[in-house]
């Protein structure tokens, strides 16, 4: 019995886990902060891609026509930053056969002078276009 009176015993974290589990979660909140919303961003921007492809398609439109529709939706949308012929390429430029090559990057700071480059590409096909 005197022998554990003489040891410590130690229970719960010591100050030095707090502190790096705080840091810790400080930098997994930040790493989310940057890189959910350009996810969230990407999403919406091919649902939108997709839909206006398969509406040019059905029309048979142009790819001039295409880009001043998805200018014009992104207008609409409220991205005022993003321009159709930054984030796309045409693959088939036939009318009534458009197909587009999705290709873009969003930067975030995330400490200073490091920043997080979320780079997004795909292809966006007739068919693939809901």
């Amino acid at each position: 019995m005197q022998q554990l009176s003489g040891l410590a015993m130690q229970r719960g974290a010591s100050v030095t886990n707090v502190v790096l589990i705080i840091m810790l979660l400080g930098i997994a909140t930040k790493l989310t902060v940057a890189i959910v919303p350009a996810q969230i961003g990407d999403y919406q921007l091919t649902k939108v891609l997709s839909a206006q492809l398969k509406e040019a398609n059905n029309n048979k439109e142009t790819a001039k026509q295409f880009v001043e529709r998805v200018n014009k939706q992104l207008s609409i949308n409220a991205d005022y930053d993003t321009k159709a012929e930054e984030v796309f390429t045409f693959t088939d430029k036939k009318t009534g056969q458009l197909a587009i090559y999705k290709e873009y990057a969003v930067t975030n700071n995330f400490f200073s002078n490091v920043d997080i480059v979320n780079r997004f590409e795909g292809n966006i096909e007739m068919a693939t276009a809901e």
